[in-house]
């Protein structure tokens, strides 16, 4: 497999339609038969060529979309949401907007055919009557499924990538199409969460939980007390559960929640070092600084600089 870690020093990138637009169109005499975008909906179908120019850019990535496909081929390795995940043919994914993305690595024959759904595209429900898998609970799932299941997918997709590329496409019939696939994505999640909570493990429950409201929460609350209260647990219990679990002590996941959290900022936003500690809930500026340093090696102000 191909080796793509990224060191913590790595820059993020938001990963976005006019991101995607800018490494795709230079592709466009090429891959027409492999990628659709406009400013609603952005598809990949298949081609690894085109899926390695995506994740060879400088990593983590921040989507700020709906992105929903499955594994033709290959089998890869990825962080989602600080924790690391395998992905392999024969696998659904789902991304909501806000997942953190830091590909690790990845065969070189490595398919996907998927779709994002950008901000301009309106989702087909009404926000009541949205699934449970995408109305925010969510940040992310990768589910093995039976042939049949991942085949019902793959029809949608075809028939959504055969509506798109209509002249003026009837954007209701697309819609009911994404609708569709949501739906059936949902149903899937549903399954395999009833399943998995029947073998999970206590203890995984617990770690699950944690990181949850790390990803929601580590930009206001730096502190593991406030995370134990949350679950119901003393500190203590809480810590030598997610080390047990995770080989990681529960104040690194806050850390690197946090740090990436701070490399958005920094490289993503005009706000002043100051600001962005004050935003973050640090005491004061120095502090904010020391820690940044302490775990990434450098300044945050040096960091925004590279």
């Amino acid at each position: 497999m191909n080796r793509n870690r990224h060191t913590e020093k790595t820059e993020p990138r938001l990963m976005d339609m006019a991101a995607m637009n800018e490494l795709l169109m230079p592709n466009r005499n090429t891959g027409d038969e492999h990628f659709f975008l406009n400013d609603e909906i952005g598809i990949l179908h298949g081609n690894p060529k085109l899926f390695r120019l995506v994740i060879q850019q400088n990593a983590p990535f921040v989507i700020n979309d709906h992105r929903l496909g499955f594994a033709l081929r290959g089998e890869g390795i990825t962080n989602l949401n600080l924790v690391d995940r395998q992905i392999r043919a024969g696998m659904i994914a789902y991304f909501s907007p806000g997942t953190i993305i830091n590909p690790i690595s990845y065969s070189e024959d490595f398919e996907i055919f998927g779709i994002a759904l950008f901000p301009g595209f309106t989702l087909p429900l009404p926000p009541e009557h949205i699934s449970p898998a995408f109305n925010g609970q969510v940040r992310d799932f990768l589910l093995p499924v039976a042939d049949s299941d991942l085949q019902i997918a793959r029809s949608i997709l075809e028939a959504l990538w055969q509506v798109v590329h209509q002249p003026d496409y009837p954007r209701t019939v697309a819609s009911s199409l994404v609708a569709a696939l949501m739906h059936h994505y949902n149903e899937l999640y549903r399954s395999s969460s009833e399943h998995r909570m029947d073998v999970k493990s206590h203890e995984q429950t617990i770690f699950d939980r944690f990181i949850q409201l790390v990803n929601q929460h580590c930009h206001e609350q730096h502190q593991i007390g406030y995370y134990a209260d949350r679950i119901c647990l003393t500190e203590r219990y809480l810590s030598t559960i997610i080390r047990q679990t995770s080989g990681v002590t529960a104040k690194e996941w806050i850390d690197r929640a946090l740090i990436t959290r701070i490399k958005v900022e920094l490289v993503h936003t005009n706000k002043s070092i100051a600001r962005i500690a004050d935003d973050l809930h640090f005491p004061n500026p120095s502090f904010f600084c020391k820690y940044f340093k302490r775990i990434v090696g450098m300044t945050p102000g040096d960091y925004r600089m590279r």
